[in-house]
């Protein structure tokens, strides 16, 4: 399984001590790229437990969808577009 993430961060985020949560007293850095707290984890990773393997999925708008192919076009300006 594959899932495509298209991520608009340019640089790293530092944990500040706010961060840490009083209660659960820990932090977990989200790795699926689908936490609407991001790059903080909020458990939307269990969305992905069905997920069949040699599949590429893209998640938008709270749906799961098959990709089919993933195509990347140089512009004029020599720029990537996908």
């Amino acid at each position: 399984m594959s899932r495509l993430v298209e991520l608009e961060g340019t640089k790293p985020r530092k944990l500040e001590p706010s961060d840490v949560d009083p209660e659960k007293g820990n932090v977990a850095i989200c790795q699926c790229g689908l936490s609407a707290s991001f790059p903080f984890c909020d458990g939307s990773h269990r969305r992905t437990r069905d997920e069949e393997p040699g599949v590429c999925y893209r998640y938008e708008g709270g749906e799961r969808r098959r990709v089919e192919a993933v195509r990347c076009v140089e512009d004029p300006t020599g720029e990537s577009e996908q």
